[in-house]
Protein backbone atom coordinates (compact mmCIF):
# COMPACT_ATOMS: atom_id res chain seq x y z
CA UNK A 1 0.00 0.00 0.00
CA UNK A 2 2.89 2.38 0.66
CA UNK A 3 5.57 1.11 -1.73
CA UNK A 4 6.84 3.52 -4.38
CA UNK A 5 8.47 2.55 -7.67
CA UNK A 6 8.33 5.95 -9.42
CA UNK A 7 7.81 9.54 -8.32
CA UNK A 8 6.07 11.97 -10.67
CA UNK A 9 7.88 15.16 -11.63
CA UNK A 10 7.59 17.73 -8.85
CA UNK A 11 7.11 15.22 -6.01
CA UNK A 12 9.13 15.13 -2.79
CA UNK A 13 11.02 11.86 -2.82
CA UNK A 14 13.94 11.87 -0.37
CA UNK A 15 15.40 13.48 2.75
CA UNK A 16 18.91 13.35 4.16
CA UNK A 17 20.34 14.54 7.45
CA UNK A 18 23.52 16.59 7.32
CA UNK A 19 24.75 16.01 10.87
CA UNK A 20 27.48 17.54 13.01
CA UNK A 21 27.52 14.32 15.05
CA UNK A 22 26.47 11.54 12.71
CA UNK A 23 27.00 8.67 15.16
CA UNK A 24 24.62 10.27 17.66
CA UNK A 25 22.14 10.88 14.86
CA UNK A 26 22.29 7.22 13.79
CA UNK A 27 21.58 5.97 17.31
CA UNK A 28 18.69 8.36 17.69
CA UNK A 29 17.00 7.74 14.34
CA UNK A 30 17.30 3.97 14.45
CA UNK A 31 15.99 3.93 18.02
CA UNK A 32 13.09 6.28 17.38
CA UNK A 33 11.92 5.19 13.94
CA UNK A 34 13.00 1.55 13.85
CA UNK A 35 15.39 2.07 10.96
CA UNK A 36 18.34 -0.08 9.97
CA UNK A 37 21.32 1.45 8.23
CA UNK A 38 24.30 0.72 6.03
CA UNK A 39 27.30 3.02 5.63
CA UNK A 40 28.31 3.51 2.00
CA UNK A 41 31.84 4.88 1.29
CA UNK A 42 31.63 7.96 -0.94
CA UNK A 43 35.29 8.89 -1.25
CA UNK A 44 38.09 9.88 1.10
CA UNK A 45 36.78 10.36 4.65
CA UNK A 46 33.19 10.45 3.38
CA UNK A 47 30.45 7.99 4.31
CA UNK A 48 26.82 8.18 3.23
CA UNK A 49 24.44 6.41 5.60
CA UNK A 50 21.42 4.80 3.93
CA UNK A 51 18.53 4.17 6.31
CA UNK A 52 16.00 1.45 5.56
CA UNK A 53 12.77 0.00 6.91
CA UNK A 54 11.36 -3.36 5.85
CA UNK A 55 14.15 -3.63 3.23
CA UNK A 56 13.16 -0.31 1.63
CA UNK A 57 15.27 2.84 1.75
CA UNK A 58 13.56 5.67 3.65
CA UNK A 59 16.18 8.41 4.21
CA UNK A 60 19.90 9.06 4.49
CA UNK A 61 22.51 10.99 6.43
CA UNK A 62 26.14 12.02 6.51
CA UNK A 63 28.77 13.68 8.68
CA UNK A 64 29.20 17.39 7.93
CA UNK A 65 32.76 18.52 7.24
CA UNK A 66 34.21 21.99 7.66
CA UNK A 67 35.38 22.19 4.06
CA UNK A 68 31.82 22.24 2.72
CA UNK A 69 30.00 23.42 5.84
CA UNK A 70 31.49 26.29 7.89
CA UNK A 71 31.36 25.84 11.69
CA UNK A 72 28.36 28.15 12.04
CA UNK A 73 26.10 25.95 9.89
CA UNK A 74 23.96 23.72 12.16
CA UNK A 75 22.80 20.18 11.42
CA UNK A 76 19.85 20.16 9.03
CA UNK A 77 17.60 18.01 6.87
CA UNK A 78 17.91 18.38 3.10
CA UNK A 79 14.73 17.68 1.12
CA UNK A 80 14.70 16.38 -2.47
CA UNK A 81 12.13 16.89 -5.23
CA UNK A 82 12.10 14.55 -8.22
CA UNK A 83 12.27 16.18 -11.66
CA UNK A 84 12.42 14.76 -15.17
CA UNK A 85 15.42 16.78 -16.40
CA UNK A 86 17.54 18.50 -13.77
CA UNK A 87 19.77 20.26 -16.34
CA UNK A 88 16.74 21.90 -17.91
CA UNK A 89 15.66 23.17 -14.49
CA UNK A 90 18.88 25.08 -13.74
CA UNK A 91 18.26 28.09 -16.04
CA UNK A 92 14.62 28.19 -14.96
CA UNK A 93 15.68 28.45 -11.29
CA UNK A 94 17.78 31.53 -11.97
CA UNK A 95 15.26 32.99 -14.39
CA UNK A 96 12.59 32.87 -11.68
CA UNK A 97 14.74 34.63 -9.10
CA UNK A 98 16.27 31.63 -7.34
CA UNK A 99 19.93 30.66 -7.08
CA UNK A 100 21.68 27.43 -8.10
CA UNK A 101 23.99 26.73 -5.17
CA UNK A 102 25.63 23.63 -6.66
CA UNK A 103 25.20 21.38 -9.67
CA UNK A 104 23.82 19.96 -11.74
CA UNK A 105 26.13 17.02 -11.05
CA UNK A 106 26.04 13.23 -11.10
CA UNK A 107 25.85 11.18 -7.92
CA UNK A 108 27.57 8.05 -9.20
CA UNK A 109 24.90 6.03 -11.04
CA UNK A 110 22.20 6.92 -8.49
CA UNK A 111 20.98 10.10 -10.19
CA UNK A 112 21.73 13.70 -11.04
CA UNK A 113 20.98 16.67 -8.80
CA UNK A 114 21.27 20.36 -8.08
CA UNK A 115 20.83 22.37 -4.89
CA UNK A 116 18.89 25.63 -5.14
CA UNK A 117 17.88 28.48 -2.90
CA UNK A 118 14.45 29.96 -3.59
CA UNK A 119 13.79 33.73 -3.61
CA UNK A 120 12.75 33.63 0.06
CA UNK A 121 16.03 32.00 1.14
CA UNK A 122 15.08 28.33 1.61
CA UNK A 123 17.26 25.59 0.13
CA UNK A 124 16.03 22.39 -1.48
CA UNK A 125 17.46 19.82 -3.91
CA UNK A 126 16.16 18.67 -7.29
CA UNK A 127 16.72 15.01 -8.14
CA UNK A 128 16.70 13.25 -11.50
CA UNK A 129 16.70 9.56 -10.60
CA UNK A 130 18.65 6.81 -12.28
CA UNK A 131 19.24 3.72 -10.12
CA UNK A 132 17.89 5.40 -6.95
CA UNK A 133 14.34 6.77 -7.06
CA UNK A 134 14.36 8.01 -3.47
CA UNK A 135 12.32 6.55 -0.62
CA UNK A 136 10.92 3.11 -1.40
CA UNK A 137 7.98 3.56 0.97
CA UNK A 138 6.09 6.59 2.21
CA UNK A 139 3.40 7.56 4.76
CA UNK A 140 3.44 4.40 6.88
CA UNK A 141 5.08 4.44 10.35
CA UNK A 142 8.81 5.05 9.99
CA UNK A 143 8.52 6.63 6.54
CA UNK A 144 8.48 10.20 5.24
CA UNK A 145 4.97 11.60 4.92
CA UNK A 146 5.16 15.38 4.44
CA UNK A 147 7.49 18.26 3.53
CA UNK A 148 6.87 21.82 4.61
CA UNK A 149 8.28 25.26 3.86
CA UNK A 150 8.29 27.94 6.55
CA UNK A 151 8.89 31.33 4.92
CA UNK A 152 8.38 35.02 5.63
CA UNK A 153 7.01 35.47 2.09
CA UNK A 154 4.55 32.75 1.18
CA UNK A 155 3.34 34.55 -1.94
CA UNK A 156 6.84 34.80 -3.39
CA UNK A 157 7.48 31.13 -2.62
CA UNK A 158 4.23 30.08 -4.29
CA UNK A 159 5.04 32.12 -7.38
CA UNK A 160 8.52 30.56 -7.64
CA UNK A 161 7.62 26.90 -7.09
CA UNK A 162 4.39 27.18 -9.06
CA UNK A 163 6.27 28.43 -12.12
CA UNK A 164 9.26 26.09 -11.63
CA UNK A 165 7.46 22.84 -10.88
CA UNK A 166 3.84 23.40 -11.85
CA UNK A 167 2.60 23.21 -8.27
CA UNK A 168 -0.86 24.45 -7.38
CA UNK A 169 -1.87 25.74 -3.96
CA UNK A 170 -4.99 25.29 -1.85
CA UNK A 171 -5.88 27.29 1.25
CA UNK A 172 -6.98 24.85 3.97
CA UNK A 173 -6.47 24.56 7.71
CA UNK A 174 -5.08 27.44 9.76
CA UNK A 175 -4.73 30.95 8.28
CA UNK A 176 -1.51 31.37 6.36
CA UNK A 177 -1.13 27.68 5.54
CA UNK A 178 -1.20 26.60 1.90
CA UNK A 179 -1.38 22.98 0.78
CA UNK A 180 0.79 22.07 -2.19
CA UNK A 181 -0.80 20.01 -4.95
CA UNK A 182 1.32 18.34 -7.60
CA UNK A 183 -0.54 16.69 -10.46
CA UNK A 184 -3.59 16.22 -8.26
CA UNK A 185 -1.68 14.77 -5.27
CA UNK A 186 -1.09 16.62 -2.01
CA UNK A 187 2.65 17.19 -1.85
CA UNK A 188 3.44 19.27 1.23
CA UNK A 189 2.66 22.68 2.64
CA UNK A 190 3.81 26.29 2.85
CA UNK A 191 3.58 28.09 6.17
CA UNK A 192 3.62 31.88 6.32
CA UNK A 193 5.86 32.97 9.19
CA UNK A 194 4.26 35.33 11.72
CA UNK A 195 5.79 37.60 14.34
CA UNK A 196 6.33 34.53 16.55
CA UNK A 197 9.06 33.53 14.10
CA UNK A 198 11.03 36.73 14.61
CA UNK A 199 14.41 36.66 16.33
CA UNK A 200 15.54 39.15 19.01
CA UNK A 201 16.98 41.43 16.31
CA UNK A 202 13.54 41.75 14.73
CA UNK A 203 14.34 39.69 11.64
CA UNK A 204 12.55 36.49 10.75
CA UNK A 205 14.22 33.15 11.17
CA UNK A 206 15.70 31.93 7.88
CA UNK A 207 13.21 30.31 5.53
CA UNK A 208 13.60 26.52 5.47
CA UNK A 209 12.09 23.24 4.32
CA UNK A 210 11.37 20.63 6.97
CA UNK A 211 10.45 16.95 6.85
CA UNK A 212 7.79 14.87 8.64
CA UNK A 213 8.16 11.18 9.50
CA UNK A 214 5.18 9.06 10.53
CA UNK A 215 5.04 7.23 13.86
CA UNK A 216 2.46 4.70 15.08
CA UNK A 217 1.96 6.31 18.51
CA UNK A 218 2.89 9.96 19.00
CA UNK A 219 2.84 9.84 22.80
CA UNK A 220 5.10 6.80 22.98
CA UNK A 221 7.41 8.34 20.37
CA UNK A 222 7.68 11.63 22.28
CA UNK A 223 8.65 9.74 25.42
CA UNK A 224 11.29 7.83 23.48
CA UNK A 225 12.71 11.09 22.07
CA UNK A 226 13.83 12.09 25.56
CA UNK A 227 15.16 8.64 26.39
CA UNK A 228 17.31 8.72 23.24
CA UNK A 229 18.83 12.11 24.00
CA UNK A 230 16.64 14.28 21.80
CA UNK A 231 14.27 17.10 22.68
CA UNK A 232 10.52 17.25 22.13
CA UNK A 233 9.91 20.93 21.41
CA UNK A 234 6.80 23.01 22.17
CA UNK A 235 3.78 20.71 22.61
CA UNK A 236 1.96 18.02 20.69
CA UNK A 237 -0.51 19.64 18.28
CA UNK A 238 -3.38 18.32 16.21
CA UNK A 239 -3.94 18.88 12.52
CA UNK A 240 -7.73 18.50 12.11
CA UNK A 241 -8.72 15.37 10.19
CA UNK A 242 -5.05 14.51 9.71
CA UNK A 243 -3.31 13.52 12.96
CA UNK A 244 -1.20 14.66 15.89
CA UNK A 245 2.34 15.93 15.49
CA UNK A 246 5.34 17.17 17.46
CA UNK A 247 8.44 19.09 16.45
CA UNK A 248 11.59 17.46 17.79
CA UNK A 249 15.32 18.10 17.82
CA UNK A 250 17.68 15.15 17.49
CA UNK A 251 20.95 15.04 19.50
CA UNK A 252 23.06 16.67 16.74
CA UNK A 253 20.66 19.61 16.62
CA UNK A 254 18.61 18.99 13.46
CA UNK A 255 14.91 19.73 13.77
CA UNK A 256 12.15 17.68 12.16
CA UNK A 257 8.57 16.61 12.85
CA UNK A 258 6.98 13.31 13.80
CA UNK A 259 3.31 12.74 13.15
CA UNK A 260 0.75 10.08 14.02
CA UNK A 261 -1.59 10.02 11.06
CA UNK A 262 -5.25 9.21 11.58
CA UNK A 263 -5.23 7.28 8.31
CA UNK A 264 -1.94 7.00 6.41
CA UNK A 265 -2.63 7.58 2.72
CA UNK A 266 -1.72 4.67 0.43
CA UNK A 267 0.65 5.43 -2.45
CA UNK A 268 -1.11 5.14 -5.81
CA UNK A 269 0.94 5.29 -9.01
Amino acid sequence: MYKVTKYPHGTFSWAELASRESEKSKQFLTGLLGWSFVDVPMGENMVYTMYSLDAEYVAAGFQMDEERFPPGVPSFWNNYITVEDVDAMAPRVTGLGGKVMSGPFDVFDSGRMLVLTDPTGASVSLWQPRSHIGAGIVNCPGAMSWNELATPDSEAAQAFYGALLGWEFVQEGPPGYMLIQNRGRYNGGILQMTDEWKMPDGNFMPAHWSVYFTVADIDAAVEKVGELGGEAMYETLEAPDTGRFRIIREPAGAVFTIIQLNKPEPWIE
